[in-house]
C-alpha cells in the first residue's frame, strides 16, 4: 500500500455544480452564489480534506444559456482574494481570462493573491474565443484561434518575467542610509513580443512562491510551458506539467441512489462532455487510482455535479478511502501550492547565480 500513486486532486467551485441544473436541486439558495461566503465555505471542505486547490470558472461575458442556468458570476480572482486570509492550506487557482486583459494587470494581481493566501496563489489562464466578450471591450476584432492560443503563452511569459523583476532580497529597509529597497535587485523586463511590449519592473514585489502556480487546458498548442494542464479525457504527456484530468462526479451511498440523483438532473438538461462517475465515494475512491494508473494521470479536477452534496461525500468518504489506499496524503506536509504540487523553488531568471 506504501508504494500506490500519490495523487493530486483539485475540486472545481464553480456556482452551484457542474451541471447546469444544479442549482434547481441544491440547498444551496441562488443568492448565496453571489457571496464569498458560498466559495469559502465549499473552500474549508476542500481544505479540511487536505486537497491541493480549488478552481473558481470565470469568463468575460455571461455563460450561455437561457432562464434555465445560473447566469452571472463573481470576479474569480477577488472572490479568492476575499477568501484567502480565511483558509490557510488550499491551493486558490482562479480562472483568469488573458485575452482582453493587460499582463501586466494580471501579473500584478496574482501576485497579491499570493501574497493574501501566504504562497497558495494559481492562475488558469485561459484565453477568449467569443465575439461577445470581445464586443465588451470594442477594442479589437475577435482573434483567431492559433493567436488567441499564441497570446495566452505570451501571457504566461511577461507574468513570470514580471513576477522575477523584483529578487527575493530587493526590500531590505536600510534605516541608516534610508533606503527602502536596493535598486540592483529591480530588473526591468524588456519584453518585445508579438502582442505586448513589456518594460517593467512590477509594481509588486516577487510573490512569495516566486511564480504562482500557472495551469492551462490541454487543449492549448501551449500548454507544455505550465505547471498544471487541466484535459477533458486522457491523452498524451506534458513534460514538466502535473496533468490531472477533468471529472464530474454523482456520489450516493448506493450505485441506484447515485443514479437516481443523475437521471433527475438529466431530466432538466444533458451533463457537459467529458469523463464522468456515477456511483458510490467508495468505488470512486477504488476508480480513481485505476484511471490514473491506466493514463498516466497525476490525479484529477473533481467537478461535483452538484454543490454542496458531492463535495461533501467525495470529502467525507472518497478522500478517506484513498488515504487508507496510501494514494492520498494524509495532510498537509508543505506550505504553498507549489509544495502540494510538489514542483520546487522557482528560479528566478534575473537574479545571478
Amino acid at each position: 500500500m506504501g508504494s500506490a500513486q500519490q495523487l493530486h486532486l483539485g475540486v472545481a467551485l464553480d456556482g452551484a455544480g457542474r451541471h447546469p441544473a444544479a442549482w434547481r436541486v441544491s440547498d444551496v439558495r441562488p443568492a448565496a452564489l453571489f457571496t464569498a461566503a458560498h466559495y469559502l465555505a465549499h473552500a474549508k471542505l476542500a481544505e479540511a480534506a487536505s486537497l491541493d486547490f480549488v478552481t473558481l470558472d470565470d469568463t468575460l461575458a455571461l455563460q450561455p444559456g437561457g432562464e434555465e442556468v445560473v447566469r452571472g458570476r463573481l470576479d474569480a480572482l477577488l472572490t479568492f482574494a476575499a477568501i484567502a486570509p480565511l483558509t490557510s492550506r488550499i491551493g486558490l487557482v482562479p480562472t483568469v481570462t488573458t485575452t482582453h486583459t493587460e499582463p501586466f494587470h494580471i501579473s500584478t494581481a496574482v501576485a497579491s493573491l499570493d501574497f493574501a493566501s501566504r504562497g497558495r496563489a494559481g492562475v488558469l489562464a485561459v484565453p477568449s474565443r467569443t465575439e461577445a466578450e470581445a464586443a465588451h471591450f470594442g477594442r479589437r476584432t475577435l482573434p483567431s484561434e492559433a493567436d488567441a492560443e499564441a497570446e495566452n503563452a505570451e501571457v504566461i511569459d511577461v507574468m513570470a518575467r514580471l513576477w522575477d523583476s523584483w529578487e527575493d532580497d530587493a526590500i531590505i529597509r536600510d534605516e541608516p542610509t534610508g533606503r527602502f529597497i536596493d535598486r540592483e535587485k529591480l530588473h526591468y523586463v524588456d519584453f518585445e513580443g508579438r502582442f505586448f511590449s513589456i518594460k517593467g519592473p512590477s509594481i509588486t514585489p516577487r510573490p512569495p512562491q516566486g511564480h504562482p502556480v500557472v495551469a492551462v487546458y490541454g487543449d492549448s498548442p501551449y500548454a507544455h510551458g505550465a505547471d498544471v494542464v487541466l484535459i477533458d479525457e486522457p491523452r498524451e504527456r506534458f513534460p514538466d506539467a502535473k496533468l490531472l484530468a477533468g471529472l464530474s462526479i454523482v456520489l450516493a451511498e448506493t450505485e441506484q441512489a447515485a443514479l437516481d440523483r443523475r437521471r433527475t438532473l438529466e431530466t432538466y438538461a444533458p451533463f457537459p462532455p467529458g469523463l464522468s462517475f456515477t456511483g458510490t465515494p467508495a468505488d470512486l475512491a477504488t476508480e480513481l487510482p485505476r484511471l490514473a494508473a491506466a493514463n498516466g494521470l497525476d490525479g484529477f479536477h473533481i467537478l461535483p455535479a452538484v454543490l454542496p452534496d458531492d463535495l461533501a461525500l467525495f470529502t467525507a468518504e472518497t478522500v478517506p478511502a484513498l488515504q487508507a489506499a496510501g494514494a492520498f496524503r494524509r495532510t498537509y506536509t508543505g506550505t504553498t501550492l507549489r509544495d502540494h504540487l510538489g514542483l520546487g523553488v522557482a528560479a528566478n531568471q534575473y537574479a545571478e547565480a
